[in-house]
């Protein structure tokens, strides 16, 4: 799927730069959510908003009553916001409907009206069919969906982590958003969670510290796969698979594990490369994590040889998509990835 991430869009508004149209595509809510709000306090002041945001959509209302306001000067604010969800319900007009349809759409925003910003909102759309081809040529473009591949979904997420704690009142540590994203390999549902409960814990110092992760996340979520990795590296799948048992009856989410898989093995080829004698204290730094766990990462690492970790990410990485896609049993992807992990064989 074409478009900028909700990070440049973003980046974008801050500069403050009139954008006429917007189309908001993919199915991530907070994302989508995050960039409604931005959108909405770039443009219009918070006492005008009665009068200079408007919601609308495209498979319940005409699409010239909606252009038509877009182009009315709205009362009481000098710029207006409009929201059009569902627009893909264009693309099951019948033909000469469609049709009409688009040119419209493709005429109004071939000269936009200055004082609106259109905000179109889809879910998917038909790239062999017209309204997506205008839609990609005519308007900014924003990608609301997490990357499949985790390194990039962690990387955008730490921007939005960060956004998540001045939300709540709060400052997050970069290093602390670095953790927490890497974490929870940049889900952010999961992560506005651990936030809330991170800023309840900060209480009136109003600030989370990497600290504060290592002991309110860390504690409850990661030395659980550092117990894994003892097995991992001993080659023991039986012995594996029940723990893993264990920790999926408690109610440890499938996706969270993964992710604290993950992390596990991210960090264990960090600290392989770390020089020779490196003490603990120095290796937390190095690797961005409490000393306790550098000194797991610093132990572990060592059985570990450094073929098999990267062969276990990239299956880690072929798990995660599987779990995403929604075709597979949870427990069954698990099991087959942490078996195949003890062998020291890549899965995929």
């Amino acid at each position: 799927m074409a478009g900028v991430s909700p990070n440049e869009l973003l980046a974008r508004l801050a500069k403050g730069k009139p954008v006429p149209g917007i189309l908001l595509l993919g199915g991530d809510a907070y994302l989508r959510d995050l960039c409604r709000r931005k959108i909405v306090d770039t443009y219009v002041p918070e006492g005008t908003r009665d009068w200079g945001v408007k919601r609308f959509s495209a498979d319940d209302e005409d699409l010239s009553g909606i252009l038509g306001q877009a182009q009315t000067l709205p009362m009481l604010a000098s710029q207006q916001v409009i929201f059009v969800s569902e627009i893909d319900a264009l693309e099951r007009l019948g033909d000469d409907s469609r049709d009409a349809a688009v040119k419209e759409l493709s005429d109004y925003l071939s000269n936009p009206a200055p004082f609106s910003v259109l905000v179109l909102e889809a879910t998917a759309l038909d790239q062999r069919m017209r309204l997506a081809k205008v839609l990609m040529e005519k308007t900014l473009t924003v990608a609301v969906a997490l990357s499949e591949k985790p390194e990039e979904r962690i990387q955008l997420a730490l921007p939005v982590s960060l956004d998540m704690a001045r939300d709540l009142g709060v400052e997050l540590e970069r290093g602390a958003a670095q953790e927490l994203c890497e974490m929870l390999d940049g889900e952010l549902a999961s992560i506005r969670t651990e936030i809330e409960k991170l800023a309840t814990y900060a209480g009136d110092r109003k600030k989370i510290t990497r600290a504060d992760v290592a002991l309110l996340v860390a504690s409850d979520k990661k030395y659980e796969v550092w117990d894994l990795a003892d097995m991992l590296a001993s080659r023991e799948p039986a012995r594996a698979l029940e723990f893993l048992d264990s920790l999926l009856r408690n109610g440890e989410q499938a996706v969270a594990l993964l992710g604290g898989l993950a992390w596990m093995y991210r960090k264990l080829l960090e600290a392989q490369e770390l020089p020779r004698g490196v003490f603990a204290g120095q290796a937390a730094g190095m690797l961005r994590m409490g000393r306790e766990q550098a000194e797991l990462a610093l132990r572990e690492c060592r059985k570990f040889p450094k073929a098999r970790l990267a062969k276990g990410l990239e299956a880690l990485y072929e798990a995660d998509s599987r779990l995403k896609s929604g075709g597979w049993s949870q427990r069954a992807v698990m099991e087959f990835l942490v078996a195949e992990l003890a062998k020291g064989v890549s899965v995929y």
